[in-house]
């Protein structure tokens, strides 16, 4: 009898219709997050706007969160390439921008917020949103390594604290105080995270 752990419903990589299907569910997914929020997700609504069977999105997905963590996880797997400038602030503005564009977006931003509120109540879905937000942070960490190795960062300087330094006053404008988000607030962000790092302030 095998040790290893069962996978999670719905995240294993099918190929073929099973694929189409996934998309299709967790189009759906994403779908209803923004429209209704986390509270109100429910399989058979997310089958109905996929138009599969119940029965395949029960079997597949078992829960309202295993649909959040495979809509995370395929999102993460999706998310756009590191913009690579040649300067730290320049990688580092391209990265607010990113996030901003995200944040702002009718549906991602939608999407982002009920996510986050389910993760405060909810251990798999806050792990869900870990693993997706560690893709991220890891993808971008390499333009502060570069910049380390530019002499423009002193040597160990945390890459991703520098990262998450950008990204935290744009959530934290989502969230918490409704001041608006835009390019002048990203560009801040990223300038802001870079002189704190030419500071010092992220060596570990």
């Amino acid at each position: 009898m095998s040790s290893e752990p069962e996978p999670d419903p719905g995240t294993l990589r099918p190929g073929g219709r099973t694929a189409r299907v996934r998309a299709a569910v967790l189009r759906a997914t994403g779908d209803a997050l923004a429209e209704e929020g986390f509270a109100h997700l429910d399989l058979a609504d997310v089958a109905r706007r996929a138009e599969v069977g119940k029965t395949t999105v029960y079997r597949r997905w078992g829960s309202a969160t295993g649909l959040v963590a495979d809509l995370l996880a395929e999102m993460a797997e999706q998310s756009v390439p590191r913009t690579e400038t040649g300067t730290l602030l320049g990688d580092l503005r391209a990265n607010a921008r990113l996030v901003l564009g995200t944040l702002t977006d009718p549906r991602q931003g939608a999407l982002f917020r009920a996510v986050i509120a389910a993760a405060t109540c909810d251990g798999r879905t806050a792990a869900a949103l870990h693993r997706f937000y560690a893709i991220r942070i890891a993808e971008w960490a390499p333009c502060v390594e570069q910049a380390v190795a530019r002499g423009e960062l002193p040597a160990g300087t945390d890459p991703h604290e520098v990262i998450r330094a950008v990204s935290a006053p744009l959530y934290y404008r989502l969230l918490a105080s409704g001041d608006p988000l835009d390019p002048a607030a990203a560009d801040r962000a990223a300038e802001a995270a870079a002189v704190a790092a030419r500071e010092g302030a992220y060596v570990v």
